[in-house]
């Protein structure tokens, strides 16, 4: 069982930067894919970005040039540099985990299995 626990949100102006922490605790599998996940209020959940267990990164075209998601060499702690924030980036942020597909030289992340509990980010015009 893994557990997550994000960090990090809060309040913040147009133009300014957050940094979100996922810290993953329980059985940790090293070929796991973590991501980032957004929902705001009366909208569907965002992915916003994932990072493979190659450290490869993908992201959502809102997010792309805005958004870094790394982790930690223990891969203890996932990480989201949110800069350039915009009132639409305001929502509940969410970290997940789920097992990587290997296939063809590459990784699939198909499905995340994990959660946290979220931590709210409001960015204020």
């Amino acid at each position: 069982q893994v557990q997550l626990v994000e960090s990090g949100g809060g309040s913040v102006q147009s133009g300014g930067s957050l940094r979100l922490s996922c810290a993953a605790s329980g059985y940790t599998d090293s070929r796991s894919c973590m991501g980032w996940f957004r929902q705001a209020p009366g909208k569907e959940r965002e992915l916003l970005s994932t990072i493979r267990p190659d450290g490869t990164t993908i992201y959502a075209h809102s997010v792309q040039g805005r958004f870094t998601i790394f982790q930690d060499n223990a891969k203890i702690t996932l990480y989201l540099q949110m800069n350039s924030l915009k009132p639409e980036d305001t929502a509940m942020y969410y970290c997940a985990s789920g097992d990587a597909v290997y296939s063809a030289n590459y990784y699939y992340c198909p499905t995340f299995t994990y959660w946290g509990q979220g931590t709210q980010v409001t960015v204020s015009s």
